[in-house]
């Protein structure tokens, strides 16, 4: 099997559903920027951050495919293999989130994005979920998404960012805290 069809030459893209769109289409860009954050998560992994974090992130990875699944599909398509964002999936980022919160040192300032380089490809993940949110709010302005999408990348942000505190903590390494004078 050849791996191009040559189909999107015209600069369309099919959605799971059937039909074409422009590969500009905020739905494409959506889906398109959440495949670009779990490509940036594959980075962190290949950073070797501690065990725990690998093995979250390779979840955080298969929740993203069945997010990309999602955005791709209409509300209104019919498909029986989609799995949509729910809130259990949700709920399982905060629970991370929680965990790793009561093992950090409190949050007293802002931190500046670095560290290990696995904690630093995190904080770079997580700048590009917030921008895969803001197409994803974008894109419900014009068309309906399942009730957990947007609310899963919100979390998945928040989760990132404490990730990345978290795998810095492993590593042994201390968050640098950004003042307003510099220093």
């Amino acid at each position: 099997m050849k791996i191009y069809t040559k189909t999107g030459d015209d600069g369309t893209t099919s959605l799971f559903s059937g039909g074409r769109v422009p590969k500009t289409n905020l739905r494409v860009e959506s889906y398109g920027t959440v495949d670009e954050l779990n490509s940036a998560l594959g980075l962190a992994r290949a950073f070797q951050p501690s065990a725990a974090v690998d093995g979250w992130l390779s979840q955080v990875q298969r929740q993203l495919f069945h997010l990309g699944a999602d955005l791709a599909t209409p509300l209104d398509a019919s498909s029986q293999w989609v799995v949509r964002m729910d809130a259990a999936t949700v709920a399982w980022l905060e629970t991370r989130i929680d965990e790793m919160t009561a093992a950090l040192p409190p949050l007293t300032s802002f931190i500046l994005p670095g560290g290990s380089l696995a904690a630093a490809q995190l904080h770079v993940a997580r700048t590009v979920c917030r921008r895969a949110e803001r197409l994803v709010v974008a894109l419900q302005e014009y068309e309906a998404i399942g009730d957990h999408a947007l609310v899963y990348l919100n979390r998945l942000s928040d989760f990132l960012f404490t990730l990345a505190r978290y795998e810095n903590l492993q590593a042994g390494i201390a968050d640098v805290t950004w003042t307003a004078n510099g220093e």
